[in-house]
Order: structure tokens, then sequence, then C-alpha cells
């Protein structure tokens, strides 16, 4: 993957990981800026625009999550992948909950961060323009596949790149029940290690964010897309 026009974000306080993590990305292609203080971190932010950020959780000043809701408040087309060696279940939730696209435990290889930070940005496409607007009068839930966005009655839906992919996979496939197992694989591909009720922490965000209610449980099977729901 050519990464030389992404910018990342790379919070982490611990000065070997930074430097060894850092020196990768580099040699990827990617441009880094490192911060070792949460509060840096955030005004980095306010000054510039970065593609990804890789953010510690347990870091001086202001912790990692609050990096991550400043994220989500002000530039949510940022993409986040927390670092952290944290490992319980509830801290992974709430990261996820606070609109995280991935969860990356430590000690973690170099080639496999990589590997989480290209499955998330082959994804995005960052050269967005008005050519790619939908047409105005569309009415409904629908996608621009073309520039990973979806759109209600014209009004772009702030999603995350997780919740984007969950959505596109379900209302492309109306009439299929996916189970947590296939949702994981359509969103992560075979990079993700972890809990598979991580779904359900998706599908919670997105229903917050959707204007109608769209997305059905089958229960003892995982969702689907609920076409009646949607006016479909």
């Amino acid at each position: 993957m050519n990464a030389t026009t992404y910018k990342v974000l790379f919070l982490e306080d611990e000065p070997t990981i930074r430097e060894v993590l850092t020196e990768y990305m580099v040699i990827s292609g990617y441009e880094v800026t490192a911060a070792e203080r949460g509060d840096t971190a955030i005004d980095l932010i306010k000054n510039h625009t970065y593609d990804i950020a890789v953010l510690d959780i347990m870091v001086p000043g202001v912790d990692g999550f609050a990096v991550l809701e400043y994220i989500q408040q002000h530039c949510n087309e940022t993409a986040v992948i927390m670092l952290t060696a944290l490992e319980d279940e509830k801290t992974q939730v709430k990261a996820f909950n606070l609109y995280a696209d991935d969860y990356v435990i430590k000690p973690v290889s170099p080639i496999i961060l990589l590997k989480r930070m290209e499955t998330i940005l082959r994804r995005t496409r960052k050269n967005y323009t008005e050519k790619d607007m939908p047409d105005s009068g569309q009415r409904g839930l629908y996608l621009r596949e073309e520039a990973y966005c979806a759109y209600y009655q014209d009004e772009k839906l702030p999603l995350t790149l997780s919740e984007y992919l969950l959505l596109q996979t379900l209302l492309n496939e109306p009439n299929r029940v996916f189970t947590r197992e296939q949702l994981i694989l359509r969103i992560f591909n075979e990079d993700y290690i972890g809990n598979d009720r991580i779904i359900d922490a998706h599908v919670k965000n997105l229903r917050k964010k959707l204007p109608i209610s769209c997305i059905k449980t089958v229960i003892g099977v995982g969702y689907q897309f609920d076409k009646e729901a949607a006016g479909e």
C-alpha cells in the first residue's frame, strides 16, 4: 500500500515503543506526528488534519479516551485505532462505544499494526470533492459507495468507517441474516482478534446515528437490514 499521502497522529508515552513504531510507519510511507501526552495530541488535532490516529490510552495529561472523544466531536473523518495494554472487555467496549475504528492490544507486532492501519485506510477515500456529492432531491437512506458515505434525505450521516461498512454490508443484502462472525470478516477482514460481541457495540452506535430503526436483531443468529422499517 502506498501510504505517502496519509498523515498519522501517534500518541504513545513509552519512548521505545514510540520510536520503533514511528520508524516502521515512516518506512512504510506514512507522515507521522508523534506525541507523548494526551493534551499535546489534542493541540495538534486543533491545528492539523490527520487521516488516522493511533492512540495509547494510559498517557500523561488527558488520556487516550479524551483524545478519541475530541476527534469524534471535531474531526470524525479521522479514523482511530486504540493501541493499549488494557485488554479487558469493558475497556474495549468503551473504546468502540466512543466510536474507535479498531482496538489493538500491546505488545503488538509492527507489521500487524501496519496491516490494521492499511485495512482501515484502504477503505477510506480522502479526496472527497463536490462532484461526489449526492444528487439533490434523493430521499430515504442511501450510500455513496465511492466516497464511503451514508445519507438520509440528502443529509450526510456522521458514521465512522467501521459503522459505514457495517451498514453497507447489511443494506446491500437485506434478505440475508448475518452472524457476528460474518460481519467481523466484512469489516475487519481477517485482522480482528477479540470478542465477536464487539459487533453489538458497533450496532448500538450505528442505531444511535440512524434517523430510522432499520437494523433488526435476529435472536440467536445476528443482524439483518429491515427493509420495511426503511420504507423500501
